[in-house]
């Protein structure tokens, strides 16, 4: 009877939540890795280097990645919407204003604060909704939902492309804040948190009479996760993967331009990676289901680390489009199943809060990766030192999660 009353409600409205946070995704994070598009006009017109444009994508990375420490319990005390509204607001402002920057520090203020800000404020809460919906297909739902990361990825890059061609790049900018603003707030309204409210637990199932309203309270808090050797071996994986993860998100294009590639035929290597992170979001989060998220994990980073090597060794377009979807497929699996790998580990009372707190590691890399980066392709005029760092760090990331693995496994068989 149960199950023929579950037919009758409709679409089970987790799914509802997952589509509103791919297009949050798609929206935040497409526009935050147009950014490579604009690097060349940006050198040329603010007569900047290319280590301190480099450095306005990771501040707003580092930005981002870091305000989930916030926004992510305060998602857990009071809700994702009303944050994703904010944040979604946010990006479309920081676009806007960075088309009338005159100086690189504008950019900064504008780019960097807005896009930081804004996906900071909406990017952990949305994911911790999603892990609420579901258990069964935890890495299903959370594959899907980033899934918006990587076609964004492969639509918005090309798009700003041929906004700069056709409008300039400040106009590019106007266009690109004002669709981020109206698609990023529309989806953010249709975001609910918990399950409970609606009559419903995890994986659509209905909720019993009697059963209290509130079904997201299993899990630890936050102090106590933090003092868990899982979490540790998490953060520092996480921490050393990011160093080399945003590396090709900014300097791809560049690098294949320098290889005497034409601008247009580069930027569509951003969009091979978003073909190939698609493709690790839609198809790796079900495989990781019935493989074990936390071995997934582990494979992710040293097929990042591998992708990278062939970076390192790729001039011609063949050689990097194949890189492009290699790096994107393994990228695309990471993102897709590290939010459920924490919610395993550490239940969905407090989930917002722990991931948030997860991805100041990510936030770190990211300031560091990309931005070094460009400043040892500065005074190096070569950008191969710097692939291959992020390849060993990746490597040594994979070689981390394997320990936290074996650690956690350890630890079960002593407990039972």
């Amino acid at each position: 009877m149960m199950n023929n009353h579950h037919q009758r409600q409709g679409i089970f409205y987790g799914w509802v939540v997952v589509a509103a946070t791919f297009t949050l995704t798609f929206v935040g994070f497409g526009s935050a890795y147009t950014f490579s598009a604009f690097i060349e006009v940006l050198q040329q017109d603010l007569g900047a280097s290319r280590g301190s444009v480099s450095l306005v994508f990771s501040l707003a990375g580092f930005l981002y990645f870091c305000l989930g420490v916030v926004s992510g319990p305060l998602a857990d005390r009071f809700g994702a919407r009303s944050l994703c509204v904010v944040g979604m607001a946010l990006v479309g402002l920081g676009l806007v204003l960075a088309g009338q920057a005159r100086t690189i520090a504008e950019v900064y203020a504008a780019y960097g604060l807005g896009i930081g800000l804004g996906v900071g404020c909406a990017y952990v809460p949305a994911l911790g909704a999603v892990q609420r919906w579901f258990v069964a297909r935890r890495g299903l739902a959370s594959g899907l939902a980033v899934s918006g990361i990587g076609l964004g990825t492969l639509v918005m890059p090309p798009l700003a492309t041929w906004l700069i061609a056709t409008l300039g790049w400040r106009e590019a900018y106007l266009v690109l804040g004002g669709a981020a603003a109206v698609v990023g707030i529309g989806a953010s309204l249709l975001l609910e948190s918990d399950p409970g409210r609606r009559g419903l637990r995890p994986d659509g199932a209905l909720a019993e009479p009697g059963v209290a309203k509130s079904v997201a309270t299993e899990g630890v808090s936050v102090k106590d996760a933090i003092r868990m050797p899982q979490f540790v071996g998490l953060y520092v994986a996480c921490l050393l993967s990011a160093i080399g993860v945003f590396v090709p998100f900014v300097h791809l294009v560049p690098f294949a331009v320098d290889h005497q590639i034409a601008p247009t035929v580069a930027v569509l290597l951003l969009s091979a990676i978003g073909v190939g992170s698609t493709a690790g979001r839609f198809c790796l989060g079900g495989l990781a289901d019935r493989l074990g998220r936390d071995t997934f994990v582990a494979v992710m980073y040293a097929g990042i680390a591998v992708s990278l090597a062939v970076w390192a060794f790729a001039t011609g377009p063949l050689a990097l489009a194949a890189f492009a979807l290699l790096f994107g497929l393994f990228y695309g699996g990471w993102v897709a199943v590290l939010p459920a790998v924490v919610a395993d580990h550490f239940g969905r009372r407090n989930v917002g809060g722990i991931i948030g707190l997860l991805y100041t590691s990510v936030a770190i890399g990211t300031l560091i990766g990309p931005s070094l980066a460009g400043f040892i392709y500065d005074a190096s005029n070569s950008y191969f030192p710097a692939i291959a760092i992020s390849a060993g760090a990746n490597a040594v990331a994979a070689l981390v999660a394997i320990v936290t693995i074996s650690f956690k496994s350890r630890t079960v068989a002593e407990g039972s």
